[in-house]
């Protein structure tokens, strides 16, 4: 039997859900990271992802600019720097260099892997799309890159962005 709820309610009895890092170049010259809910796979050939941003958010601009960002799929470790992405505006400071994150260049475009995530996906965007409050990024995928040794992926797990790896 299934009973009338505000949308809300039923949104946060999802079951554990991926989160991403998005990085790109902003204004300023610098790398700027965001922490992302909406992430998918949207196409094979060629690899397509996507993510979402809310439209006020400083790293949408960033975004847009370049026209080129990774994805990382944080690691367990993360949590504390995925925390910060997602609660402090790119704006204000410097994410990276305040999480005391671990970078590489990335292969193909102008932007940082993050060198304790479990993947790095460097991609162009080809095409967006303004979904109600929020933006929808589409990037090809022109590199990939996983940890080596693999590590535990990092997983949005409950209510208040409660994180960590899947049980088991």
């Amino acid at each position: 039997m299934q009973k009338p709820v505000p949308y809300s309610k039923a949104f946060a009895a999802r079951p554990p859900r991926e989160v991403v890092i998005g990085i790109a170049k902003d204004m300023q010259g610098k790398y700027n990271p965001i922490t992302l809910g909406m992430f998918a796979h949207v196409a094979n050939e060629p690899p397509v992802l996507a993510v979402s941003i809310a439209k006020e958010q400083y790293s949408l601009g960033a975004f847009r600019l370049t026209k080129e960002f990774v994805i990382a799929l944080p690691s367990e470790s993360q949590v504390e720097e995925t925390m910060l992405y997602g609660t402090k505006s790119g704006r204000d400071c410097d994410k990276l260099a305040l999480a005391g994150a671990k970078t590489m260049p990335a292969t193909k475009i102008d932007c940082v892997l993050l060198v304790d995530a479990a993947a790095n996906y460097e991609c162009r965007r080809i095409a967006e799309t303004a979904v109600g409050d929020h933006v929808v990024l589409f990037g090809e995928v022109l590199a990939a890159h996983i940890a080596d040794p693999a590590v535990r992926r990092l997983y949005i797990l409950g209510p208040g962005y409660r994180m960590g790896p899947l049980p088991g």
